[in-house]
């Protein structure tokens, strides 16, 4: 069973041992190039598999914050956010939904050790919002990829720009540099609603209509 704890243990690991193979790279976090962040629209339809998450953890989802603005990046921010990546895509066995609950769209935290790319990003979302991150710029993205899947992901919302934490990739990419079209994302107001991405179309994943 994954804990919070050994989360962050990992992650401090995986901080460990990037700032001694790749220190140069990672504490540059502060001098990273800005880059343009998501343009975002209206309210929008919320995916059906986070509606039924709501349902059961409403706590989670009814969430309101002020949005003060992106996070201000720094070297220290950039090594936790890589870290916890790192760390949670280790943590985790990738299972599909029909695998592991014989049926599809189900979102929950994988405590037991397994589950597939919302169930990563959920685990990631919790684990750098009691690293003290705020959750108007933790927010979980709706992508399709190149091969037309639907996908989710983390956007980490930083002065220099918006950043893409992936259970695909252990690295930690601007959110234009990953080749995936971008549909929608959770606002950064309220944890239970949606908004779309202008760039976005129509999505692959089931949403509540």
């Amino acid at each position: 069973m994954i804990s919070a704890a050994g989360v962050r243990r990992a992650a401090g690991r995986a901080g460990v041992f990037f700032g001694l193979t790749a220190g140069a790279v990672l504490s540059v976090g502060a001098t990273l190039a800005v880059a343009q962040p998501m343009a975002t629209g209206g309210l929008t339809s919320q995916p059906i598999g986070h509606y039924d998450f709501c349902r059961l953890n409403p706590a989670e989802c009814s969430i309101k914050e002020r949005d003060a603005g992106p996070a201000q990046m720094t070297g220290a921010l950039w090594r936790k956010i890589v870290a916890v990546n790192i760390a949670v895509n280790a943590a985790i066995k990738p299972m599909n939904d029909i695998d592991i609950y014989g049926r599809d769209e189900v979102w929950t935290y994988p405590d037991n050790g397994e589950g597939d790319c919302e169930d990563y990003v959920l685990e990631k979302r919790r684990t750098l919002s009691r690293e003290g991150i705020s959750l108007s710029d933790l927010l979980i993205t709706v992508v399709r990829k190149p091969d037309g899947e639907g996908h989710a992901v983390l956007t980490v919302r930083t002065s220099k720009g918006d950043f893409v934490l992936d259970n695909l990739t252990d690295s930690v990419r601007q959110w234009d540099e990953t080749g995936y079209n971008y549909l929608k994302r959770q606002s950064a107001e309220n944890t239970g609603r949606w908004v779309t991405i202008r760039e976005g179309q129509t999505t692959m994943v089931g949403s509540v209509r």
